[in-house]
C-alpha cells in the first residue's frame, strides 16, 4: 500500500548507494585530508548483495516507489553493475536512473542501457580544466567527463542531466560558462548550492552561492523564467530559457526550505534506511535481511518507519542545528 508519513508526504523515490567508494576525492564530499589512502572503507561482505538490494527495490516498489536511482559513492566502481540494474529492471512501472561523475561511462555506457537503465545524471563543476582538478583532487580532466556524456546521449541514456555544486570562492566564476555550453547541448544543467551534510567538508555559509544569485546572473545574459514542478516533490525548481532553447534547475537546498513536499528515502551501501538526507540515524535492513525476515515483514518495517517520519531540517535549520551530527554526503548518497 503506499505509505504517508506524519506531514502526508508520500513514498515515490529512492535512492540507493551501491558503495561507499569512488575514484574522485572532491573538496566538498570526500577530501582527501579525510579519506585518504588509510581510511576504511567497507567491507564486501558489509555492503548489500545485488539480490538484496533487489529485493528491497521490489518491496519499496509495492509501497509506491515509482523512481529508484543509484548513487555511491561512484556506483560505477561497483563491480558488475550492469547486473544489478538488469535485476531491478524487471520490477514493473519503475524509473531507473543513476548518478555518476562520468568518468567511467565510456567504458560501461552501452552495457548500462542494454541492461534497462533509463536515464544518468553527471556531475561536473567546470569546463576550466583548473578548477575541475582543484575540485575532484585526482587530476581527472573536463574532457574525459564531456566524453563520458557523449558515450551516455550516444547509446540512448536521455535526458542527460548535468549536476554542478557550486562552492563560493571556489568555481562561481564557471556557472555562465557552464549555462552556455550545457544550452546549446541540449543538456539540463541544474545548480547546486554547496550543502552542510556531513562534518568533513568544512561548510560555511559563507561559502553558499545562492540559487537567487544564480538565477540573476544567466537571467541577465539569457533571459529565464520559472516552470512548474514536472512532479509533487521534485526537489530542483525548473526555470526555462525565454526563447526556449532549454531549461535550467536549482537545487536551493541551504536558502530555501524543501522539506515541504519530500518524498525521498535512501539506502545506504551497506543497508541502513536514512529518511533525511541530514538524518543523524538509520534504520538497518541488512540484519532484517540477513536474519530470515520475511517480505511481509520487511514491508511492515519499512511502513512503521516512514510512518513516523517527521523530518524538517531544511525548514528548521539554524545555527544550531548546522553543528549536530549528520552522516557524510559520500556514505547516504547525495
Amino acid at each position: 500500500m503506499p505509505l504517508t508519513d506524519t506531514l502526508n508526504r508520500s513514498l515515490r523515490d529512492l535512492r540507493i548507494s551501491v558503495t561507499d567508494r569512488c575514484n574522485f576525492r572532491c573538496v566538498y564530499c570526500m577530501p582527501k585530508e579525510i579519506f585518504g589512502p588509510d581510511h576504511q572503507f567497507l567491507h564486501r561482505d558489509q555492503i548489500l548483495t545485488f539480490e538484496e538490494i533487489t529485493r528491497l527495490a521490489r518491496i519499496f516498489a509495492a509501497h509506491g516507489v515509482r523512481k529508484i536511482r543509484l548513487t555511491g559513492g561512484e556506483p560505477l566502481v561497483r563491480k558488475d553493475l550492469p547486473d544489478l540494474i538488469s535485476m531491478l529492471a524487471e520490477i514493473p512501472d519503475l524509473d531507473l536512473t543513476l548518478t555518476t561523475n562520468g568518468s567511467l561511462l565510456p567504458k560501461h555506457a552501452r552495457a548500462l542501457k542494454d541492461a534497462g537503465l533509463k536515464r544518468v545524471t553527471v556531475s561536473l563543476d567546470s569546463l576550466d580544466n583548473a578548477i575541475f582538478k582543484s575540485m575532484n583532487d585526482v587530476d581527472f580532466p573536463v574532457e574525459k567527463v564531456i566524453e563520458g556524456m557523449e558515450a551516455a546521449a550516444a547509446v540512448g541514456l536521455d535526458p542527460i542531466k548535468v549536476n554542478m555544486v557550486v562552492k563560493r570562492g571556489l568555481n562561481e566564476s564557471s556557472i555562465l560558462p557552464m549555462a552556455r555550453y550545457f544550452r546549446e547541448k541540449g543538456y539540463i544543467l541544474r545548480f547546486i548550492e554547496y550543502m552542510d551534510v556531513g562534518h568533513s567538508n568544512g561548510w560555511r555559509m559563507d561559502d553558499v552561492v545562492s540559487a537567487a544569485e544564480i538565477v540573476k546572473m544567466i537571467d541577465a545574459e539569457m533571459p529565464l523564467e520559472p516552470v512548474t514542478p514536472n512532479y509533487q516533490g521534485e526537489v530542483a525548481g525548473r526555470w526555462r530559457y525565454k526563447d526556449g532553447s532549454g531549461e535550467v534547475g536549482m537545487v536551493a537546498s541551504v536558502t530555501q526550505a524543501f522539506c515541504r513536499d519530500c518524498n525521498r528515502a535512501r539506502i545506504t551501501a551497506e543497508g541502513k534506511l536514512y529518511t533525511c538526507l541530514f538524518a543523524v540515524k538509520g534504520h538497518d535492513f541488512r540484519d532484517l535481511l540477513r536474519g530470515g525476515a520475511t517480505d511481509d515483514e520487511v514491508s511492515q518495517f519499512i511502513a512503521n518507519v516512514w510512518g513516523k517520519r517527521d523530518d524538517r531540517y531544511s525548514e528548521l535549520r539554524s545555527e544550531n542545528t548546522i553543528s549536530l551530527p549528520k552522516v557524510e554526503m559520500s556514505h547516504i548518497g547525495g
